[in-house]
Order: structure tokens, then C-alpha cells, then sequence
């Protein structure tokens, strides 16, 4: 039998916890294991709950005594960094481009609006491509994300390009085993591969993979080679030339 996908939830709103919880309790394949409603506590609770896809409020009060918002910008790269089988799901009511390219740039796997009721109703689906390294947009937020993106930024940098060579090559590799190939840390790692995704208009490694093929910016698969290759082939004997 697989194992379940554990789900830790935090927003400060209970009301919407109780929805996410129906929602997710639904798939048989996904167990919530933690409910919490203020930043600080969140460490502490990954730490006694092991946890593959963290829902993360992006506006939630620091502590019951810190009503401040929880600097989830500082906080994401140092939680993936910790617990490198974390996935994070970033939820917010803030369609702000600046805040979503942040978000994602310090290594989340998605940004879903509050209001999306698309994503509400398939959130079991959504976690369990989340957890299986895809990455999710409500629309609108991605929308937002690549709307002024120039074109220059649209081409994939040498690092991502190193990342998703390495992914072609060793497609079975965790997040993990990339990063201790490339010497850097697993959160760098999803950053490269997340921004390649989002560029590439994909969502998942394999996608990416193969999308950077057809354009020609890393080598192509072989075999794929050898089938466009169809010219007749001389038996027998060398060929001199």
C-alpha cells in the first residue's frame, strides 16, 4: 500500500482550515496531520509531524502575542532547506504580481488564490501533483506572474539549462541528488527547476524535459534521434569518404 501524502495547513482563518480539511479528507491518499494558525509555531510542528505539502497562508500573524504578518519570504527557503521532501502550496487572497514572482523565487510550488473555486473543488488532485514535484497556479496568479516578464527573462539561464541537462540524464534522481551533483542546496535545486517549469509554460520535469529538447536547448533524447533519422543505411562492408 502507498504511503499517504501528509498535509500540515497553516491560516489564521479556522473556518478556512475546516474547508481545506473537507476538501482534502475526501482522497483516501492524502492525511492532514497538522492544523495551525500562527507562524511560529510552524517549525515546531513540522518538526513533531513530518510533513510532503505544507498549505501556507502567505498573510499569517506571527504568534498570539506578534500580530506582525510571518516573514514567509525568509521563512520558505530556510523550511526547504530543512526538510528537503517538503513541498509548499502558498494560498493567499493577494493577486499581486510582485508578491507571487517572490513567493516563487524563494522556492514555493505554487500560488492558488483564495477565491479560485476551480482549485478548491480538485485542491486532493492538486496537492498530490504538488507533492509529486509538479508545480500549480490558480490562473489568474500565473497570469499575473508572466504577464510583464520581457522576453529576454523568458530564456532559460545556463544554470537552469545545467539542471534540466541533469534531469534528462538522470531522470530517476531525487531533488536531493541533483543538488549534491550540482553543489548547491535542494531549495536552489526547485528554484532553477520550478523557473524552467514556468518559462516553459509546464508543469512537471518531465514536461520540461521534454519541451527543452524540442527547442533545441539541450541534447535530445537518443532514441528520439534515431527515429527521425530515417535515411536507408548501407550494409556490408565501410564506407570510405
Amino acid at each position: 500500500m502507498n504511503k499517504k501524502i501528509r498535509v500540515t495547513i497553516l491560516d489564521d482563518h479556522q473556518n478556512i482550515i475546516d474547508g481545506y480539511v473537507f476538501r482534502l479528507s475526501a482522497n483516501p491518499q492524502i492525511e492532514v496531520v497538522a492544523t495551525i494558525n500562527f507562524g511560529e509555531l510552524l517549525e515546531p510542528t513540522l518538526a513533531g509531524h513530518p510533513t510532503d505539502v505544507l498549505l501556507l497562508d502567505v498573510n499569517v500573524p506571527t504568534s498570539v502575542e506578534n500580530q506582525n504578518p510571518y516573514p514567509i519570504l525568509y521563512a520558505i527557503p530556510k523550511l526547504l532547506q530543512a526538510y528537503a521532501g517538503l513541498n509548499i502550496l502558498v494560498v493567499s487572497m493577494y493577486a499581486e504580481r510582485g508578491l507571487i514572482r517572490a513567493v516563487m523565487e524563494a522556492g514555493a510550488s505554487g500560488y492558488i488564490l483564495k477565491d479560485d473555486q476551480t482549485t478548491a473543488r480538485d485542491l486532493g488532485s492538486v496537492v498530490m501533483s504538488v507533492a509529486g514535484g509538479s508545480i500549480h497556479f490558480s490562473q489568474k496568479a500565473h497570469q499575473l506572474y508572466i504577464k510583464h516578464l520581457s522576453k529576454e527573462s523568458n530564456l532559460l539561464s545556463p544554470r537552469q539549462l545545467e539542471a534540466l541537462s541533469l534531469c534528462a540524464a538522470y531522470p530517476n534522481n531525487t531533488t536531493a541528488l541533483l543538488a549534491n551533483i550540482m553543489a548547491v542546496s535542494n531549495s536552489t535545486v526547485r528554484n532553477l527547476l520550478s523557473s524552467a517549469y514556468l518559462k516553459l509554460e509546464v508543469n512537471n520535469r518531465a514536461a520540461a524535459i521534454a519541451r527543452a529538447q524540442q527547442l533545441g536547448l539541450i541534447t535530445p533524447n537518443l532514441s528520439t534521434h534515431l527515429k527521425q533519422d530515417t535515411r536507408p543505411r548501407q550494409s556490408g562492408g565501410i564506407r570510405r569518404g
